[in-house]
């Protein structure tokens, strides 16, 4: 095919995103006998797990197998799949126009946004070489691995105070670490105090441990805490602008806002699936939500082509 910026090329529907959702959907909608393509920027907010959990048949898979596994069985359906991301989206009466990197300009009736969250995670040296094997943000996801050891949780306000609460299902010994002044309620830190969850306020100088398994956590005091993972509670963003660019309804609290049917959003012919719709952030939810918004995808065109 011709990668002319000139040249535009129409699908069914785009789908944004190669993740779980993403190629839920695009199994869903490649039976369905639709003409369906998936761009993968390949920036997964998984990229640093070891391996997923909480996916029935596939509970401790790696990531990036997952992934092989769902392109492999898209190959009898038709669907294509591109590694590029996706630099521009515009409507255009009743189609879209999207621009990849790079030039080329494709469109479609429909539009489906599978791009995920980024985590914002704190400037903390030595976190980095633990992240995904000791430095966890879902206590579903990793909670089991760090059942009855020492665990701390990076967290302020009432947030922290959740997780950390939440924490105390995996293991009798956590800590909240507030990385300053914890600003805590009376009531929350009687709270914390009540099931035994300690508090440290001092500052975080940095994390130490071995093969990207956490020890300790130092203290600028020079104190230091042995624990053997850390829980993080911080906050996320859009793994994309597309669905802002779309002027779609986001907010940091829920992000892409969805109507009751099959998670199409509120701009019309938009659908959105996964964390980018910031529901429970498990990737079996994900693939679910693909699910939903490609039977939502389905009919929309279904009642288009009967028209």
């Amino acid at each position: 095919m011709s990668t002319s910026t000139e040249e535009t090329r129409g699908y069914d529907v785009i789908i944004v995103g190669g993740g779980p959702a993403g190629l839920s959907a695009a199994l869903i909608l490649g039976r369905c006998r639709r003409r369906v393509l998936v761009c993968d920027s390949g920036r997964y907010r998984n990229d640093a797990a070891v391996a997923m959990h909480g996916f029935l048949s596939r509970d401790g898979i790696a990531p990036p197998e997952l992934r092989r596994l769902g392109r492999e069985q898209l190959e009898p359906y038709g669907v294509e799949i591109r590694d590029v991301a996706v630099a521009d989206v515009r409507r255009d009466a009743k189609r879209f126009e999207v621009t990849l990197e790079g030039g080329e300009r494709l469109r479609s009736r429909k539009l489906l946004l599978a791009t995920g969250l980024v985590d914002r995670l704190p400037d903390l040296p030595g976190l980095p070489a633990m992240y995904g094997t000791s430095v966890h943000h879902c206590p579903y996801c990793d909670g089991w691995e760090a059942r009855d050891q020492p665990i701390g949780v990076y967290g302020q306000g009432c947030t922290g105070v959740a997780l950390a609460l939440n924490m105390k299902t995996w293991s009798d010994d956590v800590i909240l670490f507030t990385d300053g002044p914890s600003s805590l309620s009376r009531a929350d830190a009687a709270r914390l105090a009540r099931h035994g969850i300690g508090v440290r306020e001092e500052r975080i100088a940095r994390l130490e441990g071995r093969d990207g398994v956490l020890e300790r956590i130092v203290l600028e005091d020079g104190s230091a805490v042995e624990r053997r993972s850390l829980f993080l509670k911080t906050k996320q963003e859009q793994g994309s602008e597309l669905a802002r660019k779309l002027r779609c309804k986001v907010t940091e609290e829920r992000g892409v806002e969805t109507a009751a049917r099959h998670e199409e959003t509120t701009c019309e012919g938009v659908f959105v699936a996964g964390d980018a719709s910031k529901d429970v952030l498990l990737a079996i939810m994900a693939a679910a939500e693909g699910a939903d918004a490609a039977f939502g995808v389905n009919c929309a065109l279904q009642e288009e082509d009967l028209l």
